[in-house]
């Protein structure tokens, strides 16, 4: 599952590619939970075990992506 974040007063958005072994909605909460404190930071851990964090005061947007397997390529794709 791919996770984006925007960064507020930048061009580039940080990605992040946390596996497929991850419930979508225990990242949600997690999110939510991180971006509820104001002074808080949000802690992403990627599929290589590297963590991310971000200050959640800097968090434009955060974009959370489908599942891999939900994923089409090519011609079948919408």
């Amino acid at each position: 599952m791919d996770v984006r974040i925007g960064i507020a007063q930048s061009v580039k958005e940080l990605e992040v590619d946390l596996g497929d072994g991850v419930e979508r909605d225990a990242v949600l909460e997690e999110i939510d939970q991180a971006l509820k404190a104001a002074d808080g930071v949000l802690w992403l851990t990627d599929r290589k075990g590297r963590r991310v964090g971000v200050p959640v005061a800097k968090v434009a947007y955060v974009e959370i992506g489908a599942p891999a397997t939900e994923r089409r390529v090519g011609f079948g794709a919408p």
